[in-house]
C-alpha cells in the first residue's frame, strides 16, 4: 500500500546544563569554580533519497526525537554535543508545518534541510566567574529543542501520467509499456493507488481513475490529483467503446481546472484505448472527434505492438523536448 500522507512530531534535543562545581582534590578543599559548560542538543533534518518509494516508514513511527546534548561536569570538562539526526525521505515530499503553514520540498538528494534545532548548552560556573563574584553558585541551564508537528504529502515524481476516467485501461497499458504489474480488472476503481513502471528510462505512473467531482472530494477525490502535479507529460486515456468521448475528455479536463489551473498546460497525448474491442469506423469517428481539442491523438491497443511503439515513440520525443 502506497503510503503518501503523514503527521509527524519532530524534536530536537535539549542543550545540557552546565555544571555547577567546584575545585576539590587533596590540596584544596576550597578551591574555585570549574564547572563545564553543557552538550548543545541534536538539530533533526531531513534529506532527499531515491532508495525510498513512500512515508510508510512513519506510519508507526509517528514521532522523531533527537538526543539532548551531555550536561558539562566538574574540571571544566565539556557536555558532548549530541549527534544530528537525519531522517530520509522520498524525493517530491512536501512538509508543511501546522502551526506557521511554512512550507519546504525535499527536490534532490544534495540538501539537508533543518527542520528542528537543537537547543544550545548551559554554560557552567567558571563562565561566570568575576571579579565580584568569584564563587557563582549556579550553571546556565540548557535551551530547549525546537518541537515541530508537521505534515508530509508524497508527490509522485514521474515522467509520464497515465490518467482518465476509472476502466479507461490505463493499468493495462502501464503493464506493457513498462515493467509494472498492477491489478487489472474490468470494473472501476480497479486501481485504488498509484503504480508506478520504467520505460527504458522513463518513470510512468497509473494515476487511479477520476470522475466528474473529484476536485470536490467525489469518488477517491483529490487523493491522487497532487501526483500529477510533478508529471512531465499525460496521456489521457479514453476507452474507444464509450459513446461520447468528448464528454469523458471533457470531464477529466475540468476537474483539472477545478484543482490546479496549470495542470491543463501540461503536454498531453490522447490515447484511445482498447480498439480492439470497437470497429474501425467508431475509431476513425472518435479519433475526429477529439483531434478538435487540439491535442495529439493516437489509438491503441495492447495487443497491438505497432500502435504501442508508434506511442512509446511519441512519449520519447516530447520528454527530450520538455528538456529531459
Amino acid at each position: 500500500m502506497l503510503v503518501d500522507n503523514i503527521n509527524l512530531y519532530i524534536k530536537a534535543g535539549k542543550g545540557g546544563d552546565g555544571a555547577a562545581t567546584f575545585l576539590r582534590n587533596g590540596q584544596t578543599s576550597k578551591g574555585g569554580p570549574d564547572g563545564g559548560n553543557g552538550g548543545n542538543g541534536g538539530s533533526v533534518y531531513f534529506q532527499g533519497s531515491t532508495n525510498i518509494n513512500d512515508l510508510r516508514e512513519f506510519r508507526f513511527k509517528k514521532k522523531i526525537i533527537a538526543e539532548d546534548g551531555i550536561p558539562g561536569k566538574h574540571k571544566k570538562l565539556f557536555g558532548k554535543n549530541a549527534p544530528h539526526l537525519t531522517v530520509y525521505l522520498p524525493l517530491g515530499t512536501r512538509i508543511t508545518e501546522i502551526s506557521s503553514g511554512n512550507v519546504v520540498e525535499i527536490a534532490d538528494t544534495a540538501t539537508s534541510v533543518l527542520i528542528a534545532k537543537g537547543g544550545k548548552g548551559g554554560r557552567g560556573n567558571v563562565e561566570f566567574k568575576s571579579a565580584t563574584n568569584q564563587t557563582p553558585m549556579f550553571g546556565e541551564k540548557g535551551t530547549l529543542g525546537e518541537e515541530k508537528k508537521l505534515l508530509l504529502e508524497l508527490r509522485l515524481i514521474a515522467d509520464v501520467g497515465l490518467i482518465g476516467l476509472p476502466n479507461s485501461g490505463k493499468s493495462s497499458l502501464l503493464s506493457v509499456l513498462t515493467n509494472a504489474t498492477p491489478k487489472i480488472g474490468n470494473y472501476a476503481f480497479t486501481t485504488l493507488e498509484p503504480n508506478i513502471g520504467i520505460m527504458g528510462k522513463y518513470p510512468i505512473a497509473d494515476i487511479p481513475g477520476l470522475i466528474e467531482g473529484a476536485s470536490k472530494g467525489k469518488g477517491l477525490g483529490i487523493e491522487f490529483l497532487k501526483h500529477i502535479e510533478k508529471t512531465k507529460v499525460l496521456v489521457h486515456c479514453i476507452d474507444s467503446t464509450n459513446e461520447d468521448v468528448g464528454k469523458v475528455y471533457e470531464t477529466v479536463r475540468n476537474e483539472f481546472k477545478q484543482y490546479n489551473i496549470s495542470l491543463l498546460d501540461k503536454p498531453e497525448i490522447i490515447l484511445l484505448t482498447k480498439t480492439d474491442l470497437a470497429d474501425e469506423k467508431t475509431v476513425k469517428s472518435n479519433i475526429k472527434i477529439l483531434k478538435k481539442k487540439n491535442k495529439k491523438v493516437l489509438s491503441s491497443s495492447i495487443y497491438d505492438q505497432k500502435t504501442l511503439d508508434m506511442l512509446k515513440k511519441e512519449l520519447e520525443s516530447l520528454l527530450t523536448y520538455s528538456g529531459d
